[in-house]
């Protein structure tokens, strides 16, 4: 089976959230950067990769995005800070 993630990319000032899913990130994460990851990334300028999950498969990843889909922002927010206290730009480790 292939490896999902489940990932959160932000602008700067951290007001837009963009949660997709991806079976190579680094690949994906470096789409986004370079404006090419897709048309709402890009309008919002959500550069920033703030979050990430790894799932043992496709489907668990879709499953979880859809979840977090619907969250509501406080709740992204929380689960963003559980892990990344500061909300920095995960992305340097990565790419």
């Amino acid at each position: 089976m292939k490896i999902g993630y489940v990932y959160i990319m932000s602008n700067k000032k951290r007001t837009t959230f963009y949660i997709g899913v991806t079976s190579n990130l680094w690949q994906r994460v470096g789409e986004h950067k370079g404006g090419t990851g897709g048309v709402f990334t890009s309008k919002y300028r959500c550069f920033d990769l703030v979050f990430f999950e790894e799932h043992q498969s496709m489907y668990r990843a879709i499953v979880r995005e859809k979840q977090l889909k619907a969250w509501h922002r406080p709740w992204k927010i929380r689960l963003i800070k559980s892990l990344n206290p500061e909300m920095n730009d995960l992305s340097g480790d990565l790419i």
